[in-house]
């Protein structure tokens, strides 16, 4: 058993407008990594819609359908400052949703040991009724209870290294003892959320902000004496990962330090947990990261440690 891939071409019709950080060459820099020899031999599946029932176990039945409705057929459709939609949008916010749950299934009936969701957009700000930071929907957070839901997994656990906190998925979590959040990122730093007072009911949220500046000294720490003990403690019977690389040292949108090593070191400390606790079961989602090499470089460091698991 090896990693599986699931992505869409759909994916590259989300039209983010001129100039915007999250554009559809983001994807086009993931889909180059996975076209480099030492990856072309990971099985590629195609990512499916989420349905709507999917989709309105973390979020407002009423935001989902306003959110549907709100594609336009011509230009776009502003849904906070910086999330638009636009009329190639529904396919790949659905696919970006519903990748998270095919690779749960896949993962979770021992087709492989792992997978990575190569979609856009990222999810982890999106709320469950409103839409942040260039997220509609919350991707991770549909895979973990269609996990629960679906499958009939109680215990399920999310790390977020993205240098931007994951408020949605916070949000969504924070009052379910069953379901366990960590994160690292950037503070102070966009939305202004993830203080390390923040712990949700029983302590099932782990905030491990970092100063603008930190490197891999810090990240590291916050890793190894934070998440991976409570991680362990926690003992999920699957684990996805929220990967966004734009705590990238080239990364222009934040000031943090890591280098292209740390992903994959946090990836095999992540699955070396995994492999102990739940079977290796891991589903991993793209979230953030917004220079091309700092991106491709975190993506294949990233993919490098999944597929030695």
């Amino acid at each position: 058993m090896t990693t599986l891939i699931f992505t869409h071409h759909d994916c590259f019709a989300h039209d983010t407008g001129p100039g915007h950080p999250e554009g559809p060459e983001r994807l086009a820099v993931v889909w180059q990594v996975l076209d480099r020899p030492e990856f072309r031999d990971l099985e590629r599946r195609s990512a499916p819609e989420a349905d709507v029932e999917q989709l309105s176990r973390v979020h407002d039945r009423q935001y989902v359908e306003a959110v549907l409705a709100a594609v336009p057929e011509d230009g776009y459709c502003r849904l906070d400052g910086d999330t638009l939609l636009s009329p190639g949008s529904r396919g790949a916010i659905l696919r970006a949703a519903g990748s998270v749950c095919a690779a749960v299934d896949a993962v979770l009936a021992g087709e492989a040991t792992n997978a990575f969701c190569a979609v856009r957009p990222c999810g982890h700000h999106a709320e469950p009724a409103r839409a942040m930071g260039f997220c509609v929907f919350n991707n991770i957070a549909v895979g973990a209870e269609h996990a629960r839901k679906t499958h009939g997994l109680t215990r399920v656990a999310v790390v977020d290294f993205d240098v931007h906190h994951g408020n949605g998925t916070q949000a969504m979590f924070a009052d379910d003892p069953d379901l366990f959040f960590a994160s690292t990122h950037q503070s102070p730093l966009y939305p202004g959320t993830g203080n390390s007072w923040e712990r949700g009911v029983d302590g099932n949220i782990l905030n491990l902000p970092l100063e603008p500046y930190s490197g891999s000294v810090e990240f590291r720490q916050a890793v190894e004496r934070a998440i991976l003990p409570a991680l362990e403690a926690f003992r999920p019977e699957l684990l996805l990962i929220s990967a966004g690389f734009d705590a990238h040292t080239r990364d222009p949108l934040a000031q943090l330090g890591l280098a292209t090593e740390d992903f994959e070191w946090v990836t095999r400390k992540l699955v070396d947990v995994a492999d102990r606790v739940c079977g290796g079961r891991v589903v991993s989602a793209l979230e953030g990261g917004y220079d091309a090499t700092g991106l491709a470089e975190g993506c294949a460091a990233h993919l490098t440690a999944l597929r030695r698991a």
